[in-house]
């Protein structure tokens, strides 16, 4: 009974080549600035004007999902005169797995 190994480099192109199937893939990426629960009567009375506060502190980092699973943390930065995200923080895969 004879048993094949592949060699490292086997191994290596063939998970090079699974991930290059994977850079095609688009998904959803979205920062999360912070949320609140509110009463359907206060929503109604919100109005043009109205601030509505935040469960997050000023100047505590964003949450970075995709796909809806958070992935990072990071803060706001201007690129040109558009918005970006820095990522300060991965999660990993553990906490990620977690989470699901």
């Amino acid at each position: 009974m004879t048993t094949e190994k592949q060699s490292t480099s086997e191994i290596t192109e063939s998970t090079s080549s699974n991930l290059k199937r994977l850079e095609n893939i688009e998904v959803q990426l979205t920062v999360e600035v912070g949320g609140t629960k509110i009463s359907i009567g206060d929503l109604m009375k919100l109005n043009d004007g109205s601030v509505v506060e935040l469960e997050r502190l000023a100047g505590e980092h964003l949450d970075i999902l995709v796909n809806g699973t958070l992935l990072a943390r990071g803060e706001v930065v201007l690129v040109g005169e558009r918005l970006g995200i820095r990522f300060t923080e991965i999660i990993s895969p553990e906490k990620r797995a977690r989470s699901l």
